[in-house]
């Protein structure tokens, strides 16, 4: 069994990056566990002061989920061109103390979802530099990167676009192959 920690962005309710990850568990390849990491609302903004001593429950759950996992999933929207401000904090509380970042080789895909017209791919581009830093190994293709995201969802989060959820199988597909591939022997 694959196990792949799923990540999404947004703090919204109704998000469309969360439905993204739903849609990914519900199109997980046969072997392969997809589960969304929940609490991304608890984890407060990154203070160096709390790196070893008096961690946040939250944050030490994060560590210990994303140690487990085999691989993790992003999905992020995309707000003033870049990555959410609650994202990065996910990002920074993980990759600490120094030395010892929970994301350290781990295998990584992103995807991401929004209203607009370009989709995320400037916020995806931001977290991929990021990852290259934290030596996380990111797949490259094929891209998820949705527009116009009201149109491919139905009123309760279902994704109901076809094109879209061929992209997330194919992604989820080629990151469990890579994942596999430079994972743990």
């Amino acid at each position: 069994m694959t196990r792949i920690l799923a990540i999404s962005g947004s703090l919204r309710r109704a998000s469309h990056n969360t439905a993204l990850l739903r849609a990914a568990a519900a199109n997980a390849p046969e072997g392969v566990d997809v589960e969304l990491f929940e609490g991304l609302e608890r984890i407060p903004p990154y203070n160096e002061d709390h790196d070893t001593d008096d961690v946040p429950a939250e944050v030490a759950r994060l560590r210990e989920e994303i140690g487990a996992a085999d691989a993790v999933l992003f999905s992020t929207p995309e707000y003033n061109g870049t990555l959410p401000g609650q994202l990065k904090q996910v990002v920074d509380w993980a990759s600490r103390p120094h030395g010892d970042s929970a994301w350290n080789d781990k295998p990584a895909a992103i995807m991401g979802a929004s209203t607009g017209a370009i989709g995320t791919a400037r916020a995806q581009n931001h977290l991929r530099q990021i990852l290259v830093y934290l030596n996380m190994f990111s797949i490259n293709q094929p891209e998820v990167l949705i527009s116009h995201a009201m149109d491919r969802f139905d009123q309760e989060g279902n994704l109901t676009d076809a094109p879209t959820r061929d992209r997330i199988i194919g992604l989820l597909q080629n990151h469990v192959d890579w994942a596999r591939r430079i994972g743990p022997k």
